[in-house]
């Protein structure tokens, strides 16, 4: 549990730490669209070697990276895995009635590295950004709905909170699984029905905990005043810069650079 490392903030003072929060979230939503178009290995290739540069310039370690794909491996294995045996192409490898197609080798390869940067890349947004900071970019980039009625504040402070407490929830899992092995509970032993039923004793106290953090959350916020009508004011106003502005050419750049080389690339094919 505690190998996930989705919601964690890693202090820093990097080009990117201080970048507007806005344009990070703009810029990741990109991302994910540009990855989900990248159809050949090559480009995958380059991209996966931006981002490990990315995480080389704003000294995050690629431990980081490993740690944080650790829990999804078994997912990306058993993918990869129903790729190579059910796509169809020229054979490579027989196994009786069962073989393995060149196709599906690149498609298994594909899928496995999309995920992986996918994870990567996303990863850098909360990596460099802190809760509050994402709070008011979403506040600000989806403040247009507030003319039809749409609650922006409510939306934004869920989603931060959802994701802050990520962390803190795995690490009181980690933390139950530890106490119950403690006092004798067996969960690696047996059968499937029988595993599901050993983790009884590990969801009840987390849900008791979850319900508990969030009635003191609750509690804390009502003692501080805490209202999402009316106007709310900020301590930090969110402006861009300069440096926004070069690093949203920078990344529009390279995304349309590679998007041209994937697409001549694949009209080759």
């Amino acid at each position: 549990m505690r190998d996930i490392t989705l919601g964690q903030y890693i202090n820093g003072d990097s080009i990117i730490h201080r970048l507007d929060p806005r344009l990070k979230l703009i810029v990741s939503l990109l991302f994910i669209v540009f990855l989900f178009i990248i159809k050949t290995p090559v480009v995958m290739t380059i991209v996966f070697c931006l981002i490990l540069l990315l995480y080389k310039l704003i000294r995050i370690p690629i431990k980081m990276l490993l740690v944080s794909i650790k829990p999804v491996l078994p997912v990306i294995l058993f993918t990869s895995a129903l790729n190579m045996f059910f796509v169809a192409g020229n054979p490579v490898l027989s196994f009786g009635k069962v073989s393995i197609s060149d196709r599906g080798i690149i498609f298994a390869f594909m899928l496995s590295l999309r995920i992986i940067v996918l994870l990567a890349g996303t990863s850098l947004l909360t990596y460099t950004t802190t809760p509050i900071q994402l709070t008011g970019a979403i506040e600000s980039i989806f403040s247009p709905l507030h003319k039809i009625g749409f609650p922006v504040e409510e939306l934004a402070m869920m989603m931060t909170i959802a994701l802050r407490f990520i962390p803190t929830l795995m690490n009181e899992t980690d933390k139950t699984i530890s106490a119950q092995k403690s006092r004798g509970a067996d969960m690696e032993t047996g059968n499937f029905i029988q595993r599901i039923k050993a983790l009884t004793p590990i969801l009840i106290p987390l849900f008791i905990s979850a319900f508990r953090r969030a009635d003191e959350l609750a509690l804390a916020m009502e003692c501080r005043c805490y209202n999402s009508e009316g106007k709310r004011t900020k301590l930090h106003e969110l402006k861009y810069g300069k440096n926004d502005l070069i690093a949203a050419l920078c990344s529009i750049s390279v995304i349309l650079i590679m998007s041209f080389i994937d697409w001549r690339m694949n009209a080759a094919i």
